[in-house]
C-alpha cells in the first residue's frame, strides 16, 4: 500500500546487493512511494549481485563507488546531481563489513590492518558521504540522511567482534554531524538501530541464527524484517519527521527495552533443567 510519503523527492542509498539486502527494500519502498533515486555499490558487489535487476524495477541510475574513496564519492555526487537535475533529499548509508569477521578473527585476536578496514568501510565511510554531501551542497533543507546501526553499538553481544566498535563510531558520526547538518541547513542525520537481520553482510556474524532466535523470544513484537526497516526508514526521509535529528533510533520489536522475556526463560528453565537431569544421571550411575 502506498501513502505517497515520497512524491517527488531524489535520493541515493548505498548497499543494496540482492533480495535480502534491507538497501533493496528500501530502495523498492521508497520508488513505491513515490520517490526518484539513484543506488551505489562497489564495482564488485555490482557484479556479485542483481542491482541492475533493481534498478530496471524502479527507474533508477547505478554508479558504482567506492564509499571509503573521497574521489569515488566526489563523482558519484556529481553524477546523482546531474541524474536528479540538481540537489536531492535523502541518503541512505547501508554498507558494512569486516575482515576480521570473514577471516574468523575473535576480538581478543585482531588483525589491526583489518581492523582498520572495518572502521573505514563500516563508519568512516559514513562520514565521507555526509562531508562530501555538505561540501558539494548536494542535499535539500530538511533533508535526510540515514545509516543502519545494532544494538552492540550499546552492549556486548557474543560474536559481532570489532563491528561493534564500527557502529559505535557510526551513531557518534551521526550526533557530531547532525549538529553541523542541521544548523547549517536543517538536514537531520540519524541511525536506525535494527533486528539482526539475515543480509548477506550479516550473515557472517557468528552464531546469527542463535541470535536471532534469542532477539525475536526477547521482543515483545519479535524481530525486525529488512521490510519492516525499510518502511521505518522512508518515514525518516519522509517530512513527517523533520524535527527529528542526531538519534539513534530502536528498530527492534522492543529487544533494546527488555531484561528478560518469558519465552526466553522458558528456554533458559528447560534447558537448564535438561542439564541437572543429565548430571543426576551421571551421579547415580557413577556414585562416589
Amino acid at each position: 500500500m502506498s501513502y505517497n510519503l515520497l512524491k517527488g523527492k531524489k535520493g541515493l542509498i548505498f548497499g543494496a546487493l540482492n533480495e535480502n539486502s534491507i538497501a533493496w527494500k528500501v530502495a523498492e519502498r521508497a520508488h513505491e512511494e513515490g520517490a526518484s533515486l539513484v543506488l551505489s555499490n562497489t564495482s564488485v558487489s555490482i557484479r556479485m549481485g542483481n542491482i541492475e535487476e533493481l534498478a530496471k524495477k524502479t527507474g533508477a541510475i547505478v554508479v558504482p563507488a567506492d564509499a571509503t574513496s573521497i574521489e569515488d564519492l566526489e563523482n558519484l555526487f556529481d553524477k546523482t546531481m546531474e541524474f536528479h537535475d540538481g540537489k536531492f533529499d535523502f541518503i541512505l548509508h547501508s554498507i558494512g563489513m569486516s575482515p576480521n569477521v570473514r577471516k574468523g578473527r575473535t576480538y581478543d585476536d585482531l588483525d589491526y590492518n583489518f581492523l582498520a578496514k572495518t572502521l573505514d568501510i563500516s563508519a568512516l565511510s559514513f562520514h565521507k558521504v555526509i562531508q562530501v554531501a555538505r561540501k558539494k551542497d548536494a542535499v535539500n533543507e530538511w533533508g535526510s540522511i540515514v545509516a543502519l546501526s545494532y544494538i552492540a553499538a550499546q552492549r556486548t553481544l557474543y560474536g559481532y567482534n570489532d563491528m561493534a566498535d564500527a557502529k559505535a563510531l557510526l551513531e557518534s558520526i551521526a550526533r557530531s554531524f547532525g549538529y553541523i547538518y542541521g544548523r547549517e541547513k536543517k538536514v537531520r542525520i540519524n541511525t536506525v538501530s535494527q533486528s539482526p537481520t539475515p543480509t548477506t553482510a550479516g550473515s557472517g556474524v557468528m552464531g546469527l541464527d542463535g541470535l536471532m532466535d534469542f532477539s525475536d523470544r526477547m521482543s515483545p513484537l519479535g524481530n525486525a524484517t529488512a521490510l519492516d526497516c525499510a518502511d521505518y526508514a522512508l518515514t525518516l526521509f519522509s517530512d513527517l519527521t523533520r524535527k527529528v535529528t542526531m538519534q539513534n533510533l530502536f528498530h527492534d520489536g522492543g529487544f533494546s527495552s527488555m531484561g528478560m522475556s518469558r519465552r526466553a526463560m522458558n528456554v533458559y528453565n528447560k534447558n537448564l533443567e535438561e542439564i541437572e537431569n543429565e548430571f543426576e544421571y551421571k551421579d547415580v550411575k557413577n556414585p562416589k
